[in-house]
């Protein structure tokens, strides 16, 4: 993850192994989806970046993937604090893609085109700090952020339970709390759209299993109460 221990997240999961014990593969699996997701926003918004950047890459999987996609010609650069996950995306380092352990908001020379933070602020202790310091860091803006409060999740708490000790979400969303964080804290919204993480997210358990239907049909009928409702997206956001 995603920040300096002490400034950026709320403990320490991202150093001590705890985080790579829940998991182990820092969520390559689902990489492949959120790049096609990102590349889909820049194509329809007519957005062509030269260099792109993305704060807490974990493994670097999105960029990797993201290059691919966009093709040859764009530089890539991925930030990482935490010296496990670096210890993967490193690896991964090709011509135009390269993997830093530093936190690029301290480096006052850190700019880009277009600057990602995928599922990066739920996880801070200061996300209205984050996303002012971030907003210097390109013209163009990602964020993708999960939307963790729903109707069904509130009913049984488990689910938000769940993602606080096992992918150390301390902060939970819906998208109307999620756009006026980013427009409390400087963003102009250029374009949003709902991500299916229930499609993403591997090994889900029964109980996932069984909403996968309802949530794909209701959400084809009104995209807005199905999320609200039933939960399982997040929410993928174009800003300057």
């Amino acid at each position: 993850m995603k920040g300096k221990p002490q400034k950026m997240s709320g403990h320490g999961i991202y150093e001590d192994g705890t985080y790579l014990r829940n998991n182990p593969t820092w969520h390559e699996e689902d990489s492949s989806l959120k790049a096609r997701w990102i590349a889909e926003m820049l194509k329809k918004n007519k957005i062509n970046p030269a260099t792109v950047c993305e704060i807490g890459c974990g493994a670097g999987e999105i960029l990797i993937c993201l290059a691919d996609i966009l093709g040859p010609g764009i530089g890539f650069a991925g930030y990482e604090i935490s010296s496990q996950a670096f210890e993967i995306c490193r690896k991964k380092e090709k011509q135009n893609i390269h993997f830093f352990l530093e936190d690029p908001l301290e480096a006052a020379d850190a700019r880009f085109d277009l600057a990602m933070a995928v599922d990066v602020f739920e996880h801070i202790e200061d996300y209205f700090g984050f996303p002012k310091k971030f907003r210097s860091m390109g013209k163009h803006k990602i964020f993708h952020i999960p939307l963790d409060i729903s109707v069904q999740t509130v009913l049984r708490s488990s689910p938000i339970l769940k993602e606080r000790t096992s992918v150390g979400h301390i902060h939970y969303f819906t998208k109307e709390t999620a756009l006026e964080t980013l427009k409390d804290t400087g963003y102009e919204i250029l374009d949003f759209r709902y991500t299916p993480s229930y499609i993403a997210a591997p090994n889900l358990g029964w109980k996932s299993l069984l909403l996968k239907l309802p949530r794909k049909f209701f959400f084809t009928i009104h995209q807005d109460m199905a999320v609200r409702i039933l939960g399982g997206y997040s929410l993928l956001v174009l800003a300057t």
